[in-house]
């Protein structure tokens, strides 16, 4: 049971990581087209800067949850580093505890978010709406969310291969 939770997570996990870099990359395609066209041809275009808003949101939101899962987000430690290791253990728990609580808040609230805006139009994009454009919100929540569950059950999945593809230690 855990190792196929661990394949579906591993799937998941590899394509947030290849979602968020394309969205980075992008965003950093886009912004000096954008500046090019404003300041070189004095011309400026309607579409940089909103593709750039939207693949921030993603590869923050998606970014996010990979980034839980290497292990590689941004903790201080001072504190948990010098506890007996009970106390370690219990303070990883509540930390996973209360970032399941707040993956919870963020994928309901962003849910209802997506729902309300559904069908309003981007002005630049009439394809997408406003609720589409915000999806990478819930979306990225539900991996954390379920790269949280993981962690509760299985424990850190930092010292994984999958996880630690590219790194130096490998």
């Amino acid at each position: 049971m855990v190792s196929g939770y661990h394949t579906l997570m591993d799937i998941f996990y590899r394509g947030a990581m290849w979602l968020a870099g394309l969205a980075l990359l992008l965003m950093v395609a886009v912004i000096p087209i954008g500046i090019f066209a404003r300041y070189v041809l004095n011309s400026a275009l309607s579409w940089p800067e909103p593709i750039a808003i939207m693949c921030m949101v993603t590869f923050t939101f998606i970014g996010a949850a990979v980034s839980y899962r290497a292990g590689s987000h941004i903790v201080v430690a001072m504190v948990t580093d010098r506890l007996p290791p009970a106390m370690k253990k219990f303070s990883a728990l509540l930390a996973d505890l209360m970032m399941l609580a707040i993956s919870v808040f963020i994928f309901w609230y962003s849910l209802q978010l997506c729902s309300e805006l559904w069908q309003q139009p981007v002005a630049e994009f009439p394809l997408l709406t406003a609720g589409q454009t915000y999806l990478p919100l819930p979306v990225g929540s539900a991996l954390t969310l379920l790269f949280i569950i993981e962690q509760i059950i299985a424990g850190p999945q930092h010292q994984r291969p999958v996880v630690m593809l590219g790194n130096s230690d490998t």
